[in-house]
């Protein structure tokens, strides 16, 4: 956790954003309620982190429109370009990164493609929930598990990048954290600044 998130209580203001820039979208699906939330962290060994928590019990468990580009999945949800025959989600297994990996620039990406898989399949499957994807298999994922626990990140065949300015690889600008990812999106920015 960066200095500055609280990820263990939610923020009133946080919330309030969020509230606000969900509640007037027509296509917004319900808040999937407390139970369904507890179920959920019991089910996975979890306890998601604050502000997405209250967001999915009491705001919005899941958005059409965005973000991302092809929506905001509800809880427990993979896209539908995820695939079938990837292997199980560990999300009580940390988050292996605290740093952006753009593995099409690693050195050691020219191993074989098992060892590849190896390094880069708990990057994909530990520790995260699926957010949504931009397509082109870029997906989002929110942290739940580990020392970047709360963090928005990108992971995408080129590699993987955290959602902040925080991050010792400001490679998307902005307010770390879910509620500033989706604030991001509803001011309509894009997620990598110009070159």
């Amino acid at each position: 956790m960066m200095p500055g998130m609280n990820t263990e209580a939610c923020d009133p203001a946080e919330l309030a954003a969020l509230r606000e820039i969900f509640a007037s979208r027509p296509d917004a699906a319900p808040p999937a309620g407390w139970e369904a939330v507890r179920a959920f962290e019991a089910e996975h060994g979890v306890e998601l982190p604050e502000p997405y928590r209250t967001f999915v019990a009491e705001v919005c468990d899941g958005l059409p429109g965005g973000p991302p580009y092809y929506g905001l999945l509800p809880l427990a949800e993979t896209p539908s370009d995820w695939g079938a025959d990837r292997p199980e989600r560990l999300l009580a297994e940390p988050f292996p990164l605290t740093a952006a990996w753009l593995w099409e620039e690693d050195e050691e990406a020219d191993e074989d493609e098992a060892a590849f898989e190896a390094r880069t399949a708990p990057v994909f499957d530990h520790g995260s929930l699926l957010l949504g994807t931009d397509g082109c298999g870029m997906y989002w994922h929110l942290i739940v598990t580990g020392p970047q626990r709360g963090h928005v990140w990108q992971i995408a065949g080129e590699g993987a990048m955290p959602f902040g300015p925080e991050s010792p690889d400001a490679l998307m600008p902005g307010t770390p954290g879910f509620a500033g990812w989706a604030a991001h999106w509803a001011q309509g920015r894009d997620w990598f600044p110009d070159a």
